[in-house]
């Protein structure tokens, strides 16, 4: 699993991934324009922030890869067990491992602010298409991602296969940001599907921090998370109560900005903890009703 690892860091394999990714966000949008069904899914301004969004990321990705090697290195030098991730079995275990993880990890970024301010970037497009897969905060280091895949090292997993599995976690995830595809019968009780992950996005009430799943959409069902689309009703997506931006610097710090303000406006510590840690919309905007919050307010759009 190091040699994948390694190929998936190879700068030619990374071109091949930008290829692919490039064509099918290409056909789609050729699809979406052909189409009269879908000739909404696409903006081209706020595909053009995304990119923006995509191109900070990655810098901001290199930058911070060799710090998260110390923690990685050091926690997996303390593991428990030796797992050799190139027999299935291992294999297979990393693999479930990495989606359970990476259940409650996405489950957390919507109910903490302190995270949400780096994941709400991935939900701030008013578009669901292939380019808002690439709109990724910048800032998840800061929020703590990490944090929550340092067991899998302690427990033995390599730190190399752990990114490989994630890079691999990732990559399926690209191509379910669509409403092209179509539905894929029984499948969609086991795989989290463009169906699924359109729901996750949606800013309808009824699918709000609802399939949080990766690949796999098995813990969605089994902890309660899972939701159809809204017979009634069509998706609508962004962020609640967002204002649209096309300026990448706002779309990556705009979270954080509305957190600091928060922050500084409340008088309480119990105030000043929750406008951190506590769900997004726990602490009201300024000027807004002093009712108790909604679950709509305590929820942005996913």
């Amino acid at each position: 699993m190091s040699n994948t690892a390694t190929l998936l860091t190879d700068p030619s394999m990374r071109l091949t991934i930008l290829g692919v990714a490039g064509a099918f966000m290409a056909l789609e949008l050729l699809m979406s324009r052909l189409g009269h069904r879908h000739r909404d899914t696409h903006d081209l301004g706020e595909s053009a922030a995304t990119f923006g969004v995509a191109v900070g990321h990655s810098l901001l990705r290199a930058v911070g890869a060799g710090l998260l090697s110390v923690p990685f290195t050091f926690v997996y030098s303390h593991r428990l067990f030796d797992f050799d991730t190139m027999t299935p079995l291992a294999l297979g275990g990393l693999f479930l491992a990495t989606e359970f993880v990476y259940y409650w990890h996405h489950r957390a970024t919507h109910r903490i602010r302190w995270m949400w301010a780096t994941h709400s970037v991935h939900h701030s497009a008013t578009r669901f298409n292939l380019t808002a897969a690439l709109r990724l905060g910048w800032t998840a280091n800061l929020s703590g991602d990490f944090l929550f895949f340092l067991p899998l090292a302690w427990l033995g997993f390599h730190p190399a296969a752990i990114v490989a599995m994630l890079s691999a976690n990732l990559f399926y995830q690209f191509f379910i940001h669509t409403q092209m595809a179509p539905r894929l019968g029984p499948l969609e009780w086991i795989l989290n599907t463009p169906a699924h992950h359109s729901v996750h996005h949606a800013s309808n009430e009824a699918c709000l921090d609802k399939n949080y799943g990766g690949v796999l959409i098995l813990f969605d069902r089994l902890f309660g998370s899972f939701a159809e689309a809204p017979r009634d009703e069509p998706l609508r997506f962004g962020l609640v109560g967002g204002t649209r931006t096309l300026n990448p610097f706002r779309i990556a710090f705009g979270e954080w900005i509305a957190l600091a303000r928060d922050f500084r406006r409340v008088d309480t510590l119990k105030m000043k903890w929750l406008a951190l840690f506590g769900p997004p919309g726990a602490v009201k905007p300024q000027g807004s009703p002093t009712a108790a919050p909604t679950a709509a307010m305590l929820s942005l759009a996913s």
